[in-house]
């Protein structure tokens, strides 16, 4: 007898398995290709004409995947919301809407936990169908943004994993097509999604209480520092570079607020000590040339000269890393003073990072004996070493022993077992 594959549901997981091979080609694609797009619009057709012959085995497929994905994302995120902070922050300068800059954490936090609540729901089958509309409408707004990115890149990474798993805007907007391929069958076949096992009740209450779950992550790694560090700065490392014949040439690319000009530098001779033009051009992006320089920055001192060399060729060194050294309290600059006395008592080494003007700095100096060596980096590094202001390395011989966020600063005890070890 002849199969009845529209029953047998044998075309859904076709068409998800389709899908499934364009997610994988995404990441051969940085750069737009009629090629992968025409690929990924034949799985979305075919979902669209043949979405009545998803079975419940294909509709529970595409529902775990697109759950999947979404908690995966949102994990990614949710381990670090001060980068997708500062990734929003991005976004509201592209789009002249800086008046949102001060809600730019809670906002981190409410997306990137809503992100995760529609795909635990997906994935355990709670609410599904209220899931399936919050993913559609997250999947519209995310679509939506990436593709006005790949065209403009008004903003070179959207931040969509993270720092996890960094990607180009079209290679974003081509895998957010490739979710809307999956998703559009829970769409089309929203009325059967239900849960039978479970009432409505109770997947209300399991949905608040990974809410509540997920938000207490959220707001510990916010308050601490990341419980996974997918940075490059991350302890046990060795920033040290490779020796190398040719030194490493680092490019900075600046653009202008007011006009979307762009500039690039040769690193350390861009203006970052004119206070004037710091506050109309952002970084955007940086490049090497030749060399292995795994630093991929410079600090300098107050004249311009680089010493960078200091952070990978000294024992036992302290880093203050504070992008914002402006922003510092009372409590925050009594913290450090107790790590700078220790310093100075056991004989280990220390220096300050920091992006503000020189002329900030130099007030301090007037009323702190501690900011004797103070040197400028660039203000998107600092923010990757540590996901802090102020933040705390400790260093020896480039090697990155520990990093603490302002509220964990060690105590003496802890210091000399990471150095003895």
């Amino acid at each position: 007898m002849k199969k009845d594959y529209t029953k047998s549901g044998f075309l859904s997981f076709a068409i998800t398995i389709w899908a499934l091979i364009c997610a994988v080609l995404v990441g051969f694609f940085p750069d737009f290709s009629w090629l992968l797009l025409s690929a990924i619009v034949f799985p979305i057709f075919a979902a669209l004409l043949f979405n009545s012959f998803y079975n419940k085995s294909g509709l529970s497929l595409c529902r775990f995947l697109v759950g999947a994905l979404f908690v995966f994302s949102s994990f990614t995120k949710g381990v670090d919301p001060l980068g997708t902070k500062y990734k929003m922050l991005d976004y509201f300068i592209a789009y002249d809407i800086q008046w949102l800059n001060e809600l730019a954490l809670p906002l981190a936090i409410i997306m990137i936990m809503a992100e995760f609540i529609v795909g635990i729901c997906l994935m355990l089958n709670l609410l599904p169908r209220l899931a399936t509309l919050g993913a559609s409408l997250l999947m519209l707004f995310f679509t939506v943004t990436t593709f006005f990115d790949a065209i403009y890149n008004l903003v070179p990474d959207c931040g969509c994993f993270g720092t996890a798993i960094k990607m180009s805007n079209w290679q974003t907007f081509f895998k957010n097509l490739i979710i809307i391929s999956i998703l559009i069958p829970l769409i089309f076949n929203n009325k059967t999604l239900v849960n039978k096992r479970v009432t409505i009740l109770g997947q209300t209450l399991f949905t608040f209480i990974f809410m509540g779950m997920f938000i207490g992550f959220e707001i510990n790694n916010v308050r601490h520092l990341p419980v996974i560090d997918f940075m490059e700065w991350k302890v046990g490392k060795d920033m040290k570079p490779a020796e190398t014949e040719e030194p490493a040439e680092i490019y900075l690319t600046f653009k202008n607020i007011e006009t979307g000009e762009e500039q690039e530098y040769l690193s350390p001779n861009y203006p970052w000590n004119d206070s004037i033009w710091m506050s109309q051009w952002e970084f955007v992006s940086q490049r090497q040339e030749g060399g292995n320089q795994s630093l991929g920055f410079s600090i300098l001192n107050e004249d311009g000269d680089d010493y960078t060399d200091v952070l990978y060729d000294t024992e036992n060194l302290f880093v203050f890393v504070t992008p914002y050294l402006d922003e510092l309290t009372e409590k925050d600059i009594k913290e450090c003073q107790r790590i700078y006395d220790f310093a100075n008592e056991n004989g280990f080494n220390y220096l300050w990072i920091t992006s503000v003007n020189p002329e900030y700095v130099h007030e301090l100096q007037e009323n702190y004996y501690m900011f004797d060596e103070v040197y400028y980096g660039d203000e998107l590094e600092l923010k990757t070493m540590v996901r802090s202001n102020p933040g705390l390395m400790l260093m020896n011989n480039g090697v990155v022993l520990d990093k603490w966020s302002k509220i964990d600063f060690p105590c003496e005890k802890e210091i000399n077992l990471l150095v003895r070890n």
